[in-house]
């Protein structure tokens, strides 16, 4: 038997104790799975919030902390997925959904508040003239790619190798049945040589160019600033619509990573935090684009959608993004998530396996493997056993994270929340001291 089959049935066997752990640890939390499974696929209605051998449920949350069905209180990492930047219970947030209540919802009309929520994103983003509101990151891409073929009268899209944009535009090892049967072109994030060549071989077909400035559901892998310059250079030479998916990365200044990086794309798409807790997505860019939806032009794009402005979002929005989470904010948010990331990375180093964090500002993701990670090609041999186990070890510390790695940042969180990840993550090592070498 070769050494890394050892390994491997040695990290199994781990997971396996961790998986009986966590059974007895969580009963409540099982029986509820059973009980949803009758009336829900697996007892379960979103996908990337199930973990084997059965999801814990969850019954409170305050602040950066989250409490379980079985009494089990952690530390909130996971941030739902970014959406959780304000944490579970802003004082600010709260008075802005109390007013909403007492003055009535589902209007089916125009409210102030959206008004408010659209001057302070255009505001924001220097690419941003016009906006629209949509419900969720996923609707906003849809929505930007439909405006980008309607718009160019062309019908490829690119795409990149690990993108994801949303449930039925996800761009990973292996093609999802679900995927909307649009004509994608598969570029690899990076690559400028090879996604160049691409371009230059469809640029007659091409409506649009869909990246993230940082690639979150593939793993915090960031792309490089020379790279989407290359991309905007070339798209602004050949007349093709640039759409930056800033979904998770708009938190990373005021501007999102456009203004970090000050690169001004065409239409940008939004969603998660900015709804301040509620169902929240947008797209938006320049004004010849986005004045096709103007219900007051000949010839107008139709762009419904009953909850587009519902009176919650529209509220929480505004005052989070308005008051609670300014410009200087976001900054030192980024800037705290930098210096926690490179103290993660520290800890790692000292590993007797390969284990690294990725991220820019306050996301990061953990990866168990070596060398730069540039794509999701540097992550395919990642040993994704070991990070199971570090899943269910940072569970054990009540320290709350995506199954994946994922950890996020939330404003509540401070020196405390800080310290106790980076204990957990220092006991992780030294416990696994000798596992999968």
């Amino acid at each position: 038997m070769n050494t890394s089959l050892k390994s491997a049935q040695s990290i199994q066997s781990l997971i396996n104790e961790a998986y009986e752990r966590y059974t007895s640890k969580n009963p409540l939390s099982h029986a509820q799975n059973k009980k949803a499974s009758g009336v829900l696929p697996g007892g379960n209605t979103r996908t990337v919030l199930y973990s084997a051998p059965f999801p814990i449920t969850l019954a409170s949350a305050e602040g950066c902390y989250i409490t379980s069905l079985d009494g089990h209180t952690y530390v909130d990492y996971l941030g739902e997925f970014t959406a959780g930047l304000y944490g579970h219970t802003d004082p600010i947030i709260r008075e802005a959904i109390e007013t909403a209540l007492d003055n009535g919802w589902v209007r089916g009309g125009h409210i102030e508040q959206e008004e408010d929520l659209a001057r302070l994103i255009c505001d924001r983003f220097p690419s941003i003239d016009l906006v629209r509101f949509a419900n969720s990151g996923t609707e906003a891409n849809l929505y930007a790619i439909a405006t980008a073929r309607a718009v160019s009268n062309k019908n490829k899209i690119m795409v990149f190798e690990g993108g994801y944009h949303g449930g039925v535009l996800t761009f990973g090892s292996s093609a999802s049945p679900l995927r909307v049967p649009y004509e994608f072109v598969l570029g690899q994030f990076n690559n400028w040589d090879s996604t160049e060549s691409l371009l230059e071989e469809n640029r007659n077909d091409l409506a649009c160019v869909l990246i993230e400035p940082m690639q979150g559901s593939s793993g915090c892998i960031p792309a490089s600033p020379e790279f989407l310059s290359a991309l905007r250079e070339w798209t602004s030479k050949h007349n093709i619509i640039l759409i930056f998916d800033e979904v998770m990365t708009s938190r990373m200044s005021g501007g999102g990573l456009q203004e970090v990086y000050d690169i001004r794309p065409d239409l940008t798409t939004l969603g998660k935090y900015i709804g301040g807790g509620f169902s929240f997505g947008a797209f938006g860019g320049r004004e010849d684009i986005m004045r096709r939806f103007d219900p007051s032009s000949p010839n107008y794009f139709s762009h419904a959608g009953t909850f587009n402005n519902n009176v919650f979002t529209m509220s929480a929005g505004a005052a989070g993004y308005g008051k609670v989470f300014t410009p200087d904010v976001a900054r030192d948010l980024s800037k705290r998530g930098e210096t926690l990331r490179a103290r993660l990375n520290k800890v790692a180093a000292s590993a007797t396996f390969p284990m690294q964090f990725t991220g820019i500002g306050s996301l990061m993701n953990v990866h168990m493997c070596s060398g730069e990670i540039k794509s999701t090609r540097d992550t395919s041999g990642s040993n994704n056993e070991l990070r199971d186990l570090f899943y269910f070890d940072m569970l054990e510390s009540n320290i709350w994270p995506a199954r994946r790695g994922m950890l996020n940042l939330s404003l509540p969180m401070g020196e405390v929340e800080f310290e106790r990840l980076i204990n957990a993550v220092e006991i992780f090592v030294e416990k696994r001291r000798g596992v999968a070498t």
